[in-house]
């Protein structure tokens, strides 16, 4: 089974619940678990968010969901003035911060979360994540049963 979805969205917050539909949506079509899907959510959200935030003058950012079996990858892709993912402190906040804490939250959610960023080029922020399916899903149903 594969899926693979690219969204070329505005740079506007209303396009945030847009790619999140769009992830969502088709992750519950294959039986994706509810908990594995909110996680795979927030983790977009703060990732779509922190485009809006910190990529500078660009005008519109890229959103890729594949699913390969049961793996999960996300690209939120924006050509902005990048950063240095590799700085002191990059992604941990205060935990009483009220902001600042969505590269923490997305590293809580997923399985690798990873940066690519170069100065004035942009940043791309990947998000991979194994997938649990319900009992009932297609998918699941498609797998052959672990060998003993």
């Amino acid at each position: 089974m594969q899926i693979i979805l690219a969204l070329s969205l505005p740079r506007d917050e209303q396009t945030i619940p847009v790619s999140r539909h769009f992830a969502v949506n088709a992750m519950a079509e294959i039986g994706v678990s509810e908990d594995c899907i909110h996680d795979i959510a927030i983790a977009l959200t703060e990732a779509c968010t922190n485009v809006l935030k910190h990529s500078g003058p660009c005008d519109e950012f890229e959103v890729s969901l594949e699913v390969h079996d049961d793996q999960c990858a996300i690209r939120v892709v924006d050509m902005g003035r990048g950063f240095d993912s590799q700085s002191p402190g990059f992604g941990h906040a205060d935990p009483s911060a009220e902001q600042g804490r969505g590269i923490e939250l997305m590293r809580a959610l997923v399985d690798s979360v990873r940066f690519i960023s170069k100065p004035e080029a942009g940043t791309i922020v990947h998000l991979e994540k194994t997938l649990d399916f319900d009992d009932s899903s297609f998918a699941r149903r498609r797998r052959p049963a672990p060998s003993v």
